[in-house]
């Protein structure tokens, strides 16, 4: 089965409140042939902590995905440095 991996980097910065966080999402088969979307936040240069969640299809995983980043644009996160990058997809 083939599914698209995707990585997506938000940022949120006020050098007035000493704030530099990331949060990182990305969906990624897993071994047994389930999508595991990823998540990883903290301060910007740390390494975070992170989370993963599996999903049984993909349709599921990019729901959740882009809910996670609704949520977290409305706290003011924006697009980082990384952006959305497709990755190669995999069979």
């Amino acid at each position: 089965m083939t599914h698209a991996s995707y990585r997506l980097h938000l940022e949120r910065c006020d050098p007035a409140r000493n704030m530099a966080r990331f949060y990182a999402l990305s969906l990624e088969p897993s071994l047994f042939g389930e999508i595991v979307l990823v998540r990883r936040w903290g301060r910007i240069g740390a390494p975070g902590r992170s989370r993963l969640e599996v999903f049984a299809d993909e349709r599921a995983a990019v729901t959740a995905m882009m809910a996670l980043l609704r949520q977290k644009r409305a706290r003011g996160y924006a697009v980082g440095q990384w952006g959305l990058r497709p990755v190669a997809r995999r069979s």
